[in-house]
C-alpha cells in the first residue's frame, strides 16, 4: 500500500474514532438520564462502532506491509478480513439490540425525556456527514475497510433516526405509546443487520478470491492481446489483494518462435498490464503454441491448458 494511500485510509478512520468517542458517550449519558431504551441501544452501537475503527485501523496497518517470505503476495487480505469482522459486529450488535429491546417492551416504563431528541439530530448530522466522508475516501482508494467503516457510520445514523421517531411517537402518543422508544430500537437494529449481511458478502468474497468484474478481466485480457506477438489471450484470471490485482494469463504465440523471443513477449504483456493498470501488482504470462488443441497441450504437458 503507497504512504498517501495508507494515510488517506488512516485519517477517515481516526476521524470516525474520535467522532464516536464523543457521540457514544453523549448518547449513552442522555439515554440513561432521559430514560430512553432507543437511545441507550444506540450508544450501544456506536461503543461497537468504537471497536470497529480499532478493527479497521489495524487491518489497514497490516496491509500495508510489504511482502515477505511468509507472505509472498503481501498483506492485502487484512483488508477484507477487518471488513468481515466488522460486519460481524454489526449483525451481533443487531442481535443484542433487539432482544434488549424486546425485553424493555414486555416492563412498564416512563416515557423518554423530550430533550433527548436535540441529542439525536446533533447525531443525526455528524453520522450523515461522517459517512459521506469516510465513502468518499474508502471509493477513491478501493479499500472494503474503508467503505464498510463508513456504511458502519451510516447504520448509527439510521439508528439515531429510529430512536428519534420512536422517541417522537412516544412523547406525541402520550400513556400508553412507551413501547414506541423500544421498537425503534428493533427497527434500527433490523437495519444494522441489513447492513451488516451487505457488506460481509463482497469481503468474503474477496477473501475467496472471486473473480473481478467482467470489465476488468475484458481490460486486461485486451491490452495482452494487443502487445505485439501475442496471437490470442487463451485464458485471463485474475484475484484482489487488499486494492491490488494478480493476474494470471496464458498467451498464444507462434510455435516456431525460439524461447527468448517467447520470454520477451511474455514479459512484455507483464509490463504492458502493470503499466496500463496500476491496480494490477503481477502478472504471470503462461505461453501457449498457437492453434494446438488444448488437449493435445495437455497429452504433452500433463498440467491444465
Amino acid at each position: 500500500m503507497s504512504i498517501p494511500r495508507l494515510q488517506r485510509s488512516l485519517h477517515a478512520t481516526f476521524l470516525g474514532l474520535v467522532a464516536n468517542i464523543l457521540l457514544a458517550t453523549a448518547k449513552l449519558a442522555a439515554g440513561i438520564i432521559g430514560r430512553s431504551h432507543a437511545l441507550v441501544a444506540d450508544a450501544v452501537e456506536s461503543f461497537a462502532d468504537l471497536f470497529s475503527s480499532v478493527v479497521v485501523w489495524r487491518g489497514l496497518v497490516v496491509a500495508a506491509e510489504p511482502a515477505d517470505e511468509d507472505h509472498p503476495y503481501g498483506h492485502g487480505k487484512a483488508e477484507p478480513i477487518a471488513a468481515a469482522v466488522v460486519s460481524t459486529m454489526m449483525l451481533l450488535a443487531s442481535a443484542a439490540i433487539t432482544i434488549e429491546a424486546l425485553r424493555e417492551v414486555l416492563q412498564p416504563h416512563r416515557a423518554p425525556s423530550a430533550y433527548t431528541l436535540l441529542v439525536l439530530v446533533v447525531v443525526v448530522g455528524i453520522k450523515e456527514s461522517l459517512f459521506r466522508v469516510v465513502l468518499r475516501t474508502g471509493v477513491s482508494i478501493e479499500s472494503s475497510a474503508v467503505r464498510t467503516d463508513a456504511w458502519h457510520h451510516r447504520a448509527d445514523a439510521v439508528t439515531s433516526l429510529a430512536a428519534g421517531a420512536g422517541i417522537s411517537i412516544s412523547l406525541i402518543g402520550g400513556k400508553g405509546y412507551e413501547a414506541a422508544d423500544d421498537i425503534a430500537a428493533v427497527v434500527a437494529a433490523g437495519i444494522i443487520a441489513w447492513n451488516g449481511w451487505r457488506l460481509l458478502r463482497p469481503a468474503l468474497n474477496e477473501l475467496m478470491d472471486r473473480s473481478p468484474e467482467r470489465e476488468v478481466i475484458e481490460q486486461i485480457r485486451k491490452i495482452g492481446e494487443n502487445t505485439s506477438g501475442v496471437d490470442r489471450v487463451e485464458k485471463c484470471l485474475a484475484r484482489k489483494m487488499g486494492y491490488q490485482y494478480f493476474v494470471d494469463m496464458h498467451v498464444e504465440v507462434d510455435p516456431q518462435m525460439t524461447v527468448q523471443r517467447a520470454h520477451e513477449i511474455a514479459h512484455n504483456v507483464k509490463d504492458k498490464v502493470r503499466s496500463e493498470l496500476p491496480a494490477v501488482n503481477d502478472v504471470l504470462v503462461h505461453i501457449e503454441p498457437t492453434g494446438q488443441p488444448p488437449a493435445a497441450r495437455r497429452a504433452k504437458t500433463g498440467a491444465r491448458g
